[in-house]
């Protein structure tokens, strides 16, 4: 059994954290969010949904990496615009034999990400399908766990790859390894691009969005531009018809809202610019224009500014 960390675990990192403590790993969790802290110490963490209904006792729950000391594993599992003072906070958890595993939305964040650590012991990792949620402190839930996938970013042996991943394969997810990560992070890109700024916007969970006209125009739109981005860039997708491809994956969670939205809810910055932003800022780069999507974070920010006064506040998890 390993011993894992999971640096921002928030209710994604929460979902990751009671299945790999079920499956016999010492799972150690870090986030600033102190109410779900004091309640998982108190009473455990639940962890329930598409996977059953468990509580467990995590080996330690802090709002701080202190005392955790050198891990096999480390998931920095945090919002991309967390990654980087994340990735500083995990210094006193890493060895010279320790996987790194970067999970965010988005692209960029295994650069930042590296800033920090060695490139050679990073794993990228995507996951999607959760909807994921944390509906009071203490609990986790979530709506399914469609995609969990993990390349090397550069240079770490597959060996340890393989051993990262195996982590979570003992704990009931489905994982699949990659060789091409572009491939890996831009697919699950357009699942993120055509969810997460539309119901950030309307309110709407994924299935209303796929089942109201308008907001599906819009959704679909944002995926098409991303489409159009990868192609520009030699990016391999390889799904079949892309927009029967985010349908049928939104489908099957189709009562959750994206991580953007439920931020919207609790008035915490989202993650527009490293998912619909993304598009935008890539397609300038390479000439491709992304209109639909340029108004959607122009409209996120607009939104935000009625809550968000200082954008630079870190949080973890």
């Amino acid at each position: 059994m390993a011993k894992v960390a999971i640096v921002g675990c928030g209710a994604m990192g929460s979902v990751y954290a009671g299945l790999m403590q079920e499956a016999g790993h010492e799972v150690h969790g870090v986030t600033l969010w102190t109410d779900h802290v004091a309640a998982v110490n108190a009473d455990g963490l639940r962890v329930y949904g598409d996977s059953g209904d468990r509580t467990v006792r995590l080996a330690s729950m802090s709002t701080t990496t202190d005392d955790i000391g050198v891990c096999d594993l480390v998931i920095i599992a945090t919002k991309s615009f967390d990654a980087e003072a994340a990735a500083k906070s995990s210094a006193g958890l890493i060895g010279p034999d320790t996987v790194v595993q970067t999970i965010q939305n988005g692209l960029g964040s295994p650069e930042v990400v590296a800033h920090s650590i060695d490139a050679a012991q990073i794993a990228v990792g995507v996951v999607g399908g959760f909807g994921a949620s944390i509906p009071t402190p203490g609990q986790a839930h979530h709506n399914g766990r469609e995609i969990t996938r993990f390349g090397a970013y550069r240079g770490l042996p597959r060996e340890r790859l393989e051993f990262g991943a195996q982590v979570w394969s003992s704990a009931g997810f489905k994982v699949a390894i990659f060789d091409d990560i572009d491939q890996m992070v831009w697919e699950k890109l357009l699942i993120n691009v055509a969810f997460s700024g539309s119901s950030f916007l309307t309110g709407l969970t994924i299935a209303q969005i796929i089942n109201d006209p308008k907001s599906w125009r819009v959704a679909s739109a944002c995926a098409l531009e991303a489409l159009d981005v990868a192609n520009a860039l030699g990016v391999t997708i390889d799904v079949g018809d892309p927009i029967e491809y985010i349908r049928t994956l939104g489908l099957r969670i189709g009562d959750a809202k994206p991580s953007m939205r439920l931020d919207a809810e609790l008035r915490r910055r989202a993650e527009v610019d490293a998912i619909n932003g993304s598009i935008v800022r890539v397609g300038a780069q390479i000439g491709v224009p992304t209109p639909v999507n340029s108004v959607v974070v122009d409209l996120a920010h607009a939104a935000e500014s009625g809550y968000i006064h200082d954008a630079d506040v870190t949080r973890i998890g």
